[in-house]
């Protein structure tokens, strides 16, 4: 049976899956999510964020917050790093409370480029970006919503450096225990800002073609691969989402090129943000999740706006091999066995989705805490 065949043969959303080596238990996946409750200067989990992922560990993979690779890829406050000895003994807490708990964790990469500001970098530098082009958002510099500031250009002697923080912290990934680690290339952040024309205006080799402004990408993926071993990495695109300001002036081709340029990586699996980040599923003209899907023979897993119907319909259909839950999984921490049971979810507060302690983050109810109250 074909790779691709052996994926769709289990069609339900509650059974076991391989993500490469990683062995899942189910395909009900928790989706990356800021919480920015790593309030320690020096961006050190903390052992609130111990109980949070412990909680969680019934996905069949915990995808952890986006985590930066260094001081120079922080773009809000309070959110944690993976370039430390601090860091990965707080992260090495949380993976062993992971494993103890029976469940699979891998952690998100992630450089936001341009999404930062000044007062969040090291000795107040500018960010820096492929070009030299502010995105019109705001980041959160630990007090208010701030304009994010002017970045600058990276210079082409710079990339290197950029790549080899990117191999250290999957190095460091690898120290803390995790099972996996995933490359966050989507949402407008670095690697995706050098992807797309409108934040990508470089002459050199990583910039104008398309084979240009994807070489970062697969430079990447080459040094984190090359740490982990196949089957070990994940990837995350979104390609028709103007998430942080990002935009291309033809996406297709471009995200048709990245994923064909996958195949030799053999990677876990391919994460999906399908239409615009936290929005709309809705693609407008010839914009195709399904056609880039098809390019990619192995485990895929889909994101954005799935419900328990969409989430077993996507599955059983192969149209997806694995489905990220982000929200739910905010205010559920058994939201694979409330989907399985068809159980009433808990609503999540949006006021205190990020930062702040226990309220909103450790205290949500399972079904068995309600059952027992």
């Amino acid at each position: 049976m074909s790779a691709r065949g052996a994926f769709m043969a289990q069609t339900d959303l509650f059974t076991p899956i391989s993500f490469g080596r990683i062995e899942a238990a189910n395909r009900v996946i928790m989706a990356p999510l800021t919480r920015n409750r790593a309030q320690d200067p020096d961006g050190v989990p903390n052992d609130l964020m111990v109980d949070y992922y412990r909680q969680r560990a019934g996905a069949g993979v915990i995808i952890t917050e986006a985590t930066q690779i260094s001081p120079e890829g922080k773009g809000y406050a309070w959110t944690p790093g993976i370039h430390s000895d601090a860091q990965v003994a707080g992260w090495k807490k949380i993976t062993d409370a992971v494993h103890e708990a029976g469940g699979k964790i891998v952690l998100q990469l992630w450089h936001v480029g341009r999404i930062s500001h000044v007062s969040l970098q090291p000795d107040g530098q500018k960010p820096v970006a492929p070009s030299a082009i502010a995105a019109e958002v705001q980041t959160f510099d630990g007090t208010q919503m701030v304009d994010v500031s002017e970045p600058r250009a990276l210079e082409r002697e710079e990339i290197p450096r950029v790549i080899a923080d990117y191999r250290k912290a999957a190095e460091n990934a690898k120290a803390a225990g995790f099972d996996g680690v995933e490359v966050h290339a989507a949402n407008g952040y670095l690697l995706d800002q050098f992807l797309r024309d409108g934040s990508n205006t470089r002459d050199d080799d990583y910039g104008g073609s398309i084979e240009n402004r994807t070489r970062l990408l697969f430079d990447v993926l080459d040094a984190v691969t090359d740490v982990w071993g196949p089957h070990l990495v994940g990837l995350r695109l979104s390609p028709f989402s103007n998430a942080n300001g990002i935009s291309d002036s033809d996406p297709m081709p471009l995200f048709r090129h990245v994923v064909e340029g996958l195949a030799p990586y053999d990677l876990a699996f391919l994460h999906m943000v399908e239409g615009q980040t936290g929005g709309s599923r809705d693609l407008e003209g010839d914009n195709s999740i399904a056609d880039l899907r098809k390019l990619f023979r192995g485990a895929y897993i889909a994101n954005n706006g799935y419900d328990r119907e969409k989430g077993i319909e996507a599955v059983a259909s192969g149209a997806a091999d694995a489905v990220a839950y982000g929200r739910p999984f905010i205010a559920n921490p058994d939201l694979p066995e409330r989907l399985k049971q068809d159980a009433p979810l808990n609503d999540p507060d949006p006021a205190t989705f990020y930062g702040g302690g226990a309220e909103g983050y450790t205290d949500y109810p399972t079904l068995n805490a309600e059952k027992a109250a």
